[in-house]
């Protein structure tokens, strides 16, 4: 969700640093876990297959043990990398219902449409959130 704000209006650009700012702890997190999740899991599978099939021989219950705790741990991390993208995408929807209920220059009745539109397509909640600030600003103007 950290998006780019190079080609945005100020008043645009001032908002989303804002939303940054609230959902940057997350992100943080969901990159850790997501850098360490990978890896772990690459490396235990590839370890526990030579282990298992193609030198079955010199496995050992102990490497077996540590591979397999090492896979454990690296799909933790990724199911807790996907419970902190959920989050941010709440978080978000959260700050950007707030915002537009914070409006004093849009009627309510579009602000509830809005807010409808943020609710009813998460995915597309920042595009909703953009169009609203620019209807903000003209109505400003």
């Amino acid at each position: 969700m950290n998006l780019p704000v190079t080609d945005m209006p100020s008043f645009i650009k001032k908002e989303v640093d804002k939303l940054n700012e609230t959902i940057s702890p997350f992100i943080k997190k969901v990159s850790k876990y997501s850098f360490w999740a990978f890896p772990l899991i690459v490396f235990s599978l590839i370890n526990l297959f030579f282990l298992l099939v193609v030198m079955p021989e010199t496995r050992t219950t102990v490497s077996l043990i540590l591979y397999a705790v090492m896979g454990a741990f690296g799909f933790a991390l990724s199911k807790e990398a996907k419970h902190q993208r959920k989050e941010i995408l709440k978080v978000s929807e959260d700050y950007i219902i707030k915002r537009i209920n914070k409006s004093d220059v849009i009627a309510s009745a579009v602000k509830d449409r809005y807010i409808r539109r943020v609710k009813e397509q998460p995915a597309f909640a920042m595009n909703h959130f953009i169009k609203f600030l620019e209807e903000e600003n003209r109505l400003m103007e």
